[in-house]
C-alpha cells in the first residue's frame, strides 16, 4: 500500500470519527482472529500518551490496522524510534504519523518549567529543543509548541540512520507530522 492511500484512510476515519459514523467495532472478533499470526497495519502512529488522544478512536481504525507507539510529548528516543524502524523495516508500513495535539500536558509542564523531577526531566531534554522559540506564557503556546515538536520530531526520524532515511529517501516510507484537535476531534496534516 502507497503512503497516499495509508494517508487517505486514516483521514477517512477520522471523518467517520468526526461525524460519529464510526465503522472500527465492526468485525472486531474476526479480525482479532485474522491478525492471530501476522499483523500488516498499514500505517505507524506516534502519539501522546494523552487519555484523550488513542490513535485507534481517532482514526476509526480496527485490530491490525496501526502501528501505536505511545509517550509523552510524542517524543522520539532510541526506543520510540526503533520502534518506528521495526514497523517500517520489518512489517513494511508505507506512512508514519506524528500525532501532536492541542491542550498537550507535557508541552504545558515544559513550558511552565514544571516538568524535571525525576524521569520526567528525560521528556524536558527531548521536548526542549522544538520549544525554544514559544513564548511559554504567551496565548496559543501550548498548541504552537505541539506543531513545533511534530514537525521537529517527524524531521527527526526521516533522517535517522541507518534505518528510516534510506526507507524515505528510497520512497518507500514517507513520514508526516498532524495535529489533533481536542475540541473537534479533527486531525490536520501539517505542512512542512
Amino acid at each position: 500500500m502507497a503512503a497516499e492511500r495509508s494517508l487517505e484512510m486514516l483521514m477517512e476515519g477520522n471523518a467517520r470519527f468526526v461525524g460519529g459514523n464510526t465503522l472500527s467495532g465492526e468485525g472486531t472478533d474476526s479480525r482479532s482472529k485474522e491478525t492471530l499470526e501476522e499483523q500488516s497495519p498499514f500505517a505507524a502512529i506516534l502519539a501522546c500518551s494523552d487519555s484523550r488522544v488513542p490513535p485507534e478512536l481517532i482514526f476509526d481504525s480496527g485490530i491490525g490496522d496501526l502501528f501505536v507507539i505511545r509517550v509523552a510529548g510524542n517524543i522520539a528516543d532510541d526506543v520510540v524510534t526503533g520502534s518506528i524502524e521495526y514497523a517500517a523495516s520489518h512489517l513494511g508500513v508505507p506512512l508514519v504519523v506524528v500525532l501532536g495535539h492541542t491542550g498537550c500536558g507535557a508541552i504545558t509542564a515544559v513550558l511552565s518549567g514544571a516538568c524535571g523531577e525525576g524521569h520526567t526531566g528525560s521528556i524536558r531534554e527531548l521536548l526542549a529543543p522544538a520549544l525554544e522559540e514559544i513564548d511559554g506564557q504567551g496565548s496559543g503556546a501550548v498548541e504552537a509548541g505541539a506543531r513545533l515538536n511534530a514537525l521537529r520530531t517527524a524531521r527527526l526520524l526521516e533522517n535517522s540512520e541507518p534505518v528510516l532515511r534510506p526507507l524515505v529517501e528510497s520512497g518507500r516510507l514517507e513520514i508526516r507530522a498532524a495535529m489533533y484537535d481536542l475540541g473537534s476531534g479533527r486531525v490536520e496534516i501539517i505542512d512542512r
